[in-house]
């Protein structure tokens, strides 16, 4: 049967996977990609799912972490880009981190070269015509100016925004191994099973003491008047942000120096700077949590003050970016279709979730209800006990009014953990950008506290990690279940 194509606007990473759903399920795809004609402050070039901050996909541990959960799910749902991510890793402890380059190259190639896909290359700067009775908009947090007012004026939504800021990269020949060394936290493997993927560069009281009264100092980016009010998401703040919330906030960040042990002394660091592998090659190394917005002129002066970085030479520095998402409980219903017009749906980062696996994940679940619903399927959504449901269910409608947002602890920001992160709800609990995590999933039905193999109760870490299994468990074989029924 031939059926009218679904219309992709933006490639993405939530473009590219809900393009590669819609085709997988046999309906045509016409996928609008305004890149090259027109970059936006933060894309470089015109690949696919280009990855402009970290190149980590975080946590690849499925039992302990809700992202590394939400990885293998994808991977269960035939997601192209976990694909691409497992076929272009780099080494990064227990995270999955990718040679950005080759991974866009890979998606681009894969989804361009799809036979139900077409490629157009030109930018929408209106609503899409009446005769697009199915769209998927995944334009991402840096939609271009006309789409955005055009949504805007349909939505009758004001515009809801915050900062993303980039770390700098770092050329490895630059990097004193003579004060750096290779090890992982707690010397724990990664998905290639590697136990040494990032350089430490070990600072002591003083050293931090006076990296962080210069920070304090140095100058940063001034924003312009209708900027100043936007804020932070809280799971990737700037350093110099931290920084201004007190002394020893880096400490417990993105410079915690946990689980490390300096060779040279036998013992573990007052606090560390990481650096973690960016590309295949391994002649690039992004500062971990070191996203900045201060001044280029004063970012290399002040990052040379860590030890190890002395005659650091820097391929990109810090950057910061303006992003964009809707109020998506209010706008859109639970299979993403926008309530004032359902032929469009909303998918990845502009629906208020965060970080390139969920961005992904939101464009998966977008891409298989526009397809569902194009051949004329009964469309179900995920089980919210799965790391696909549960995101689903905060950003259509599960976000807290009010109290602590449950995140992931915040190391070198990014989530890696499922401790709160200290942030509450804005005024009047207006939507914020989520991470998955395992607060937004049910509890366990049941309840009783875990026994180990002695048959006492564990207790503090060993009790959440049993937790944090059991919900990973229960997630898993629901999302089987869930799969084998579509």
């Amino acid at each position: 049967m031939i059926h009218s194509p679904v219309h992709i606007i933006g490639a993405g990473l939530a473009g590219s996977e809900a393009a590669w759903t819609v085709a997988q399920a046999g309906v045509p795809v016409v996928l609008h990609e305004m890149r090259p004609h027109r970059l936006t402050p933060a894309h470089k070039t015109d690949g696919f799912a280009e990855l402009v901050c970290s190149n980590s996909f975080r946590s690849d541990d499925w039992r302990a972490n809700a992202v590394g959960l939400l990885h293998e799910e994808l991977r269960r749902m035939g997601s192209i880009i976990m694909r691409c991510g497992d076929d272009n890793q780099v080494p990064a402890g227990g995270a999955l981190a990718v040679d950005r380059d080759h991974f866009s190259a890979a998606v681009t190639r894969a989804v361009s070269t799809h036979p139900l896909i077409t490629t157009a290359r030109e930018e929408i700067t209106a609503l899409p015509p009446a005769s697009w009775d199915s769209v998927i908009v995944a334009t991402g947090p840096l939609t271009g100016p006309d789409l955005a007012q055009a949504i805007q004026d349909l939505t009758g939504e004001g515009e809801l925004a915050f900062f993303d800021a980039i770390a700098p990269i770092v050329h490895r020949h630059s990097i004193d191994f003579d004060t750096a060394w290779m090890q992982s936290r707690y010397d724990k493997p990664g998905p290639a099973g590697e136990k040494a993927a990032y350089v430490n560069c070990p600072l002591n009281k003083a050293q931090y003491e006076a990296f962080v009264a210069a920070l304090l100092e140095a100058p940063k980016t001034e924003f312009k008047d209708w900027e100043k009010d936007t804020p932070y998401f809280e799971g990737c703040l700037p350093i110099e942000v931290m920084a201004a919330r007190g002394l020893d906030t880096l400490r417990f960040g993105p410079m915690k120096p946990v689980g490390l042990t300096d060779p040279r002394t036998g013992k573990g660091p007052y606090a560390v700077a990481q650096l973690r592998q960016d590309n295949a090659l391994g002649t690039l190394f992004n500062m971990v949590g070191f996203q900045t917005k201060l001044k280029h002129s004063a970012q290399a002066d002040l990052l040379r003050m860590i030890p190890g970085l002395e005659q650091a030479v820097f391929a990109r520095l810090g950057g910061i970016h303006r992003n964009t998402f809707l109020n998506s409980p209010k706008l859109l219903n639970p299979t993403l279709q926008l309530k004032a017009q359902p032929r469009l749906r909303f998918a990845g980062q502009i629906t208020g979730c965060e970080g390139y696996v969920e961005s992904a994940a939101i464009g998966l679940l977008a891409g298989l209800f526009a397809a569902r619903e194009r051949l004329g399927l009964t469309i179900s959504l995920p089980p919210q006990t799965t790391a696909l449901g549960a995101l689903l269910a905060h950003v259509t409608g599960g976000h807290l009014t009010g109290g602590d947002l449950m995140g992931g602890e915040l190391m070198g920001g990014e989530l890696m953990g499922d401790a709160p992160i200290g942030r509450r709800a804005t005024s009047g609990g207006t939507f914020q950008p989520m991470n998955i995590n395992f607060g937004l999933f049910p509890p366990l039905e049941d309840d009783t506290p875990p026994r180990g193999p002695n048959g006492k109760r564990l207790r503090g870490a060993d009790k959440a990690r049993a937790r944090k299994a059991g919900l990973s468990d229960r997630a898993l074989a629901d999302l089987d279940r869930w799969r084998a029924a579509l």
